[in-house]
């Protein structure tokens, strides 16, 4: 019995004629969330031709997670930081004090070499409603585009629900030279602004969902150089597996998606993922680098 087969988790899709990167995924929660190992979930990805993986950390344990992970597989690199819901979170808990602390072991973290990206940082209104907690989030973020700016790593961000305010924070803070939108939410006029600026667009299998026509927009006026795929597992699985948990393996069925939304060739769009990803994180890793 396989690892699907015995966590009862979604059939592998038809496998990609070439190579695409998951340029987000949560390896600790996937394990959490559907019982589904870092180990099988990296085997499974390359079945179907997802052969690099980006491991994001949302706290100083993930964080950590990410970077073991990928030091034990050259196909893996690491994001860390502290989630914006994490920080407020924390202040709202344990004051300011406490999340400062935190703060000051990320710089650590950032500093191994498998490390690609500071992140997932950003402004969260969904979850976090107080006043003092949006307050936190900015503190924690503003911390997290300075240290991306400071090691040259790329900034990829989390934005629910805020996002006049992500682009004020930037607008203010110096971001990096390379700026990710994670799980890009927007519409096409946000889309347009973010281009404008020069960053790139991730894009989960959320696009795949009836509701997102808004999103489907937003992708059709992001230039080709700017698009990037993900699948935030073990969240926002894609149609036809949605309610399903999600994991790399499943990354296919975005990229079809996105091929046929953008009229791209298969073959040509997923080879435009990579050299995209490999832009966006300072180059290639794995078996190329």
């Amino acid at each position: 019995m396989n690892a699907i087969e015995e966590l009862t988790l979604p059939p592998l899709p038809e496998a990609l004629p070439r190579p695409v990167v998951d340029n987000h995924t949560h390896f600790l929660s996937t394990r959490q969330f559907s019982g589904l190992s870092a180990k099988d979930s990296l085997e499974l990805a390359r079945q179907v031709g997802v052969t690099r993986v980006i491991d994001v950390g949302y706290d100083l344990e993930s964080s950590r997670e990410a970077i073991s992970l990928a030091q034990a597989d050259p196909q893996v690199v690491a994001a860390v930081a502290l989630h914006p819901n994490h920080a407020a979170h924390l202040f709202e808990q344990q004051g300011q004090e406490a999340l400062d602390a935190e703060l000051a072991q990320v710089p650590a973290l950032a500093r191994f070499s498998q490390v690609r990206s500071i992140g997932e940082t950003g402004l969260d209104h969904f979850r976090t409603r107080s006043e003092d907690g949006r307050m936190a989030q900015v503190h924690s973020f503003r911390a997290h585009i300075r240290l991306a700016r400071e090691l040259n790593l790329t900034l990829m961000i989390h934005d629910r629900d805020a996002h006049q305010d992500i682009l004020n924070v930037l607008d203010t803070t110096e971001p990096p030279e390379r700026v990710v939108m994670h799980c890009f939410s927007g519409d096409a006029e946000f889309a347009r602004e973010c281009v404008s600026r020069g960053y790139w667009l991730s894009i989960p299998g959320v696009v795949t969902f009836g509701s997102a026509d808004s999103l489907r927009e937003a992708v059709a006026v992001v230039p080709p150089e700017k698009l990037l795929v993900e699948t935030d597992a073990p969240y926002l699985t894609p149609k036809p597996e949605r309610g399903k948990p999600n994991a790399p393996y499943l990354l296919p069925h975005t990229v079809r998606f996105l091929a046929d939304l953008t009229g791209t060739d298969l073959d040509e769009f997923c080879d435009q993922l990579v050299r995209n990803t490999f832009d966006a994180y300072g180059g290639p890793w794995g078996a190329d680098a």
